[in-house]
């Protein structure tokens, strides 16, 4: 008897964001009445897309305990790591006993908070069939420079440049032995980069330009701006 294919989340949320220069990690920075993680992990929930969310989160982390959602019971806590990659791997540790090897993985950055339920269904719908997976990326409307020590070096072919996005949506069994390979290995910048290390090909799925990712203080008004439009 084949048994049905589930669709977990897992949020890597140990980070610090650097770049924002704010007080907290920007995880937990103030946006439309809320913290942004709790924005990303309720358009997770509502999508009704997945059986469960594992977050990843520092082990000396004040502030997720003090937030309501880190009780909803669709919510896993793991323990966060030194790298993103080593958080994905231990929110899929978390996972064990629960997922199958062949049920889909979909990874989303805690600091996306403007995910629409809609391209998270089309992500699965997509790619669902598909032996490997893929991630939501972006074309590029700018033209793209190649630089060295501060001076250009060429012009790239933008046709074949993608911006990546989140969620990056693979099998479970697959991911997790990617990353487990690829562990200490400062080129998996995300979690596609460790499926391409091991050769396959990951498709891509168009996404939205408002899933954008909180990484500087002027993304905040952003990402409410496009909050309110959605």
């Amino acid at each position: 008897m084949t048994h049905s294919i589930k669709n977990w989340a897992v949020v890597p949320a140990a980070g610090v964001g650097k770049r924002m220069q704010a007080d907290k990690p920007k995880q937990y920075l103030p946006l439309a009445g809320k913290t942004v993680i709790e924005h990303t992990l309720s358009r997770l929930l509502q999508s009704d897309a997945f059986d469960a969310v594992a977050v990843a989160i520092s082990k000396e982390d004040p502030y997720w305990p003090e937030l309501e959602v880190s009780t909803n019971p669709r919510i896993i806590t793991a323990a966060g790591g030194k790298e993103r990659a080593d958080s994905v791997l231990s929110a899929l540790q978390a996972l064990e006993g629960r997922a199958s090897e062949d049920d889909w993985v979909l990874v989303h950055d805690a600091a996306r908070p403007c995910l629409t339920a809609d391209d998270v269904h089309q992500l699965i719908a997509t790619l669902q069939d598909d032996p490997v997976g893929g991630i939501l990326a972006l074309s590029s409307h700018d033209t793209l420079k190649q630089v060295e020590a501060g001076s250009i070096s060429a012009t790239i072919d933008r046709s074949r440049v993608w911006r990546a996005l989140t969620p990056q949506m693979f099998r479970y069994g697959m991911l997790r032995e990617a990353l487990q390979e690829a562990e200490g290995n400062p080129a998996i910048t995300d979690e596609s980069s460790a499926l391409e290390l091991k050769g396959y090909r990951p498709k891509i799925v168009e996404g939205r330009p408002d899933n954008i990712k909180i990484t500087r203080p002027e993304d905040l008004p952003l990402a409410q701006f496009y909050m309110e439009q959605q």
